[in-house]
């Protein structure tokens, strides 16, 4: 049996001194190595080996970046109004040797410092500012903590707020703020549309008695132009109608010369004035009481007189027979 047990407990010292004489640094990670209580060096990963009990691995740390959450605390500002403000730091080791010999506890030290220059920044700041540079907050504190934790072997890449929380009586005046500027801007946006309302009614109305007017001189123009061309027709109509009847007149003129020159023709016209000067004083002793009468009533007769024998002569000219009167 002793035989037995003795090869099993050097195999057991084997297997823990292989332990202690390989280890596997993972990815994104890093081991600090001292040897005889100093630092010795950092291991890097992949398949790593150790002097048993010389060296041994102090400290381990993650190269990944960390998020790490900032307890809430209240914060006062310039005008005196109490935030509670809570917020969350990401960081990342980049000196492995730092972060182990540098600081006690640098995640703590991270916690602190952002929580005292929050404070600080805060504490600048009105409240309603604190609302609207929330990025100048975060911008203020990373670089106050990325310059101290440079010591440290950290890197702080960014701050984020994630909640202002103030008093609930400060909430409710901002409510009763929010809710009264609502309304002045409601009654301002009705009373605007209220003013383009009329602006544009009055536009119109500016439109449409000049789009009446023009019509209006559009029509009196056409009207006039109408007027125009209607008095310049009936001109040319009407010269029309006097040449025709001048041309009528001379044609009749031309007729009546014309048969004049035929034989008996002096005669029929000497007749014809007979029965007119006949027929003008027939009317007259109709249409009065007053009778005038020439003032040679012999040449009457004698008009007369020859009238008939103009008639005479005709009647026998027609039949062939010619009749002389002395």
């Amino acid at each position: 049996m002793s035989g037995a047990i003795i090869p099993l407990i050097f195999l057991a010292v084997v297997v823990v001194i292989g332990f202690q004489t390989f280890k596997v640094v993972p990815q994104q990670e890093a081991y600090i190595v001292e040897r005889w209580g100093r630092y010795y060096r950092t291991l890097t990963p992949g398949l790593r080996w150790l002097v048993p009990i010389m060296d041994k691995v102090a400290y381990r740390h993650t190269l990944k970046e960390i998020p790490l959450d900032v307890p809430s605390q209240v914060c006062i500002t310039r005008d005196n109004t109490q935030l509670t403000v809570d917020g969350i730091i990401y960081f990342q080791v980049t000196d492995p040797k730092l972060a182990s010999y540098g600081s006690s506890n640098y995640v703590l030290a991270i916690t602190q410092l952002a929580q005292t220059t929050l404070r600080s920044v805060i504490g600048r700041m009105e409240l309603d500012k604190t609302f609207e540079e929330r990025d100048d907050i975060n911008r203020a504190v990373v670089s106050a903590l990325d310059e101290a934790a440079v010591s440290w072997g950290v890197k702080v890449l960014r701050y984020e707020i994630k909640d202002l929380v103030p008093p609930q009586a400060i909430l409710h005046a901002m409510q009763a703020q929010i809710t009264a500027e609502r309304e002045k801007r409601a009654v301002i946006a009705k009373s605007e549309g209220v003013k383009q309302e009329q602006i544009n009614l009055a536009s119109g109305e500016r439109e449409a008695a000049i789009q009446k007017s023009q019509g209006e001189a559009q029509a009196l123009v056409n009207q006039s132009s109408g007027e125009k061309t209607a008095q310049i027709n009936r001109a040319a109509g009407e010269a029309e109608a006097l040449r025709l009847v001048a041309q009528a007149t001379a044609d009749a003129i031309r007729t009546v010369a014309e048969s004049i020159k035929q034989p008996g023709g002096m005669e029929a016209v000497n007749l014809k004035v007979a029965e007119q000067y006949v027929e003008a004083f027939s009317k007259l002793a109709k249409e009065g009481n007053t009778l005038i009468m020439p003032a040679n009533i012999a040449d009457m007769g004698g008009l007369v007189a020859a009238g008939m024998q103009i008639v005479k002569n005709q009647k026998q000219a027609s039949s062939g027979i010619r009749v002389n009167v002395d």
